[in-house]
C-alpha cells in the first residue's frame, strides 16, 4: 500500500484533509476514511477521520485551521512484531482501521479490521503442483487451482482467505502447468503479500516440497492443499495448535456413517445390548495443516513424501499431533462432482468476490 494516499503534513489544513479523504476510497480499498498526520520526518503524530473534521468545524468554522490542532493524538495503535495479533479486542472499541508502527512511530502497514480476520505469524505453502486426472478434461489445458470457481480461479479463494488471517508470505509448488499460476499472481504484490514459486522436477507428495523451502521465517508453518473450498477458521486452528502446546495441529472434517440395521454388542455368540441403525461419526483430514518448522527437518529431500508419513513418525516417536474440525464449509474438488457443488455454493457465498 502507498502511504502517500492516507498520510497528510501537520501543516496542511482542514480543506486539505477534506479533499484528500474524498479521494482515499477511489485510490484504495480501505473500509473507513481516515487520514494520519505525521511531522518532517513521517513520524505520525494522530489520527484523522471525517468525525474530527466535522467536529472542528462545528466548534470553529475555520477550513484553514492546522491539521495538528485537530488531529486525534490518542489514537490507537499497534507497534510492528512477529508475533501473534489477537484482533479481538479493538473490535470490541469498534474501531475499523488499525495502524501498525515501528519504533520510530514511523507508519508500516495498515489492518482493514473489516477484511482481516486476524493475523497470524505464519507462512505458508499451498500444495498446486497436482495433474488433477480426475477432472480431465477440464485439466488437459489448465491447472486444477486455475480452474475457475465464481469470478477467480479455486487457488485464488484460498489465498485471499489467508491474506485475510494476515498471513503475508506465500509459497506455492508448482508442476504440471505451473507456468499459468506464475503468470497469474506474480510475485504477489498486486495483493500486497509476497509469493514464492518451489517447482517440483518430479512428483513429491504431500510434503516433500516443503523440504526444498531453504529458511522458513516463522516458528510454524501452515501447508495446505491448492484444491480445497473452505471457509476454514486458521486463527481457532493455530490458536488450538498453541493453547495445547502441539506439535502439529490438522484441520478435520467431521465424515458420518450411517448403519441401516440393528448393531449387536456381544460377548461370544451372546447378545449384550443392540442399537437400532445407529450412527458414527468420524473425523477425517481436511488438508490442511500448522506444524513446528523443526519438523522439516524429518523430510528427506527432493523425494516422494506425503504429510501423514510425517504424522504417523510423529506420533511413533511421542510428539503430539491434535485436530482440529472445520465448523464451516469444506470441498475437496477432486471430481467432477466436487466441482459441481463447489461451483454451486460459491454463488450464494461471500467468498464469490
Amino acid at each position: 500500500m502507498c502511504f502517500e494516499e492516507i498520510t497528510i503534513h501537520r501543516d496542511q489544513t482542514i480543506l486539505d484533509a477534506l479533499r484528500k479523504l474524498n479521494n482515499v476510497r477511489s485510490k484504495i480499498n480501505v473500509s473507513r476514511l481516515i487520514l494520519f498526520v505525521a511531522d518532517d520526518n513521517e513520524v505520525i503524530l494522530g489520527s484523522l477521520t471525517d468525525g474530527d473534521v466535522r467536529r472542528s468545524l462545528i466548534q470553529h468554522g475555520n477550513l484553514s485551521k492546522r491539521l495538528e490542532e485537530i488531529c486525534n493524538r490518542n489514537f490507537i495503535f499497534k507497534f510492528e512484531h512477529s508475533g501473534f495479533l489477537d484482533l479481538r479486542e479493538y473490535r470490541k472499541k469498534d474501531l475499523k482501521i488499525l495502524p501498525i508502527l515501528d519504533r520510530n512511530m514511523r507508519l508500516k502497514r495498515i489492518i482493514d479490521l473489516e477484511k482481516t480476520q486476524s493475523v497470524l505469524p505464519l507462512e505458508c505453502m499451498i500444495m498446486a503442483g497436482g495433474r488433477g486426472k480426475r477432472l480431465s478434461p477440464l485439466t488437459d489445458d489448465i491447472p486444477k487451482p486455475m480452474l475457475p470457481l465464481g469470478e477467480k480461479p479455486i487457488i485464488e479463494h484460498n489465498i485471499d482467505r489467508l491474506i485475510s488471517y494476515g498471513i503475508r508470505k506465500i509459497y506455492i509448488s508448482v508442476k504440471y502447468l505451473g507456468e499459468q499460476i506464475q503468470d497469474y499472481f506474480g510475485d504477489g504484490s498486486s495483493k500486497g503479500i509476497s509469493i514464492e514459486y518451489v517447482w517440483e522436477d518430479k512428483p513429491l507428495g504431500t510434503a516433500g516440497a516443503l523440504a526444498l523451502v531453504e529458511n522458513f521465517e516463522t516458528d510454524h508453518i501452515l501447508l495446505m492443499n491448492s484444491d480445497l473450498f473452505t471457509n476454514v477458521d486458521f486463527e481457532d486452528l493455530y490458536v488450538d495448535l498453541i493453547n495445547q502446546e502441539a506439535d502439529m495441529a490438522v484441520a478435520s472434517t467431521e465424515y458420518k456413517v450411517d448403519v441401516p440395521y440393528a448393531v449387536f454388542e456381544t460377548e461370544g455368540k451372546e447378545v449384550m445390548e443392540f442399537k437400532e441403525k445407529p450412527s458414527y461419526v468420524y473425523y477425517s483430514n481436511a488438508g490442511i495443516y500448522i506444524l513446528k518448522k523443526e519438523l522439516i527437518s524429518k523430510i528427506p529431500q527432493n523425494k516422494y513424501y506425503d504429510i501423514t508419513e510425517l504424522m504417523e513418525e510423529l506420533i511413533k516417536e511421542g510428539g503430539k499431533l491434535i485436530h482440529n474440525p472445520i465448523l464451516g464449509f469444506w470441498i475437496d474438488i477432486g471430481k467432477p462432482v466436487d466441482y459441481k457443488q463447489a461451483q454451486e455454493l460459491v454463488k450464494h457465498s461471500s467468498l464469490n468476490k
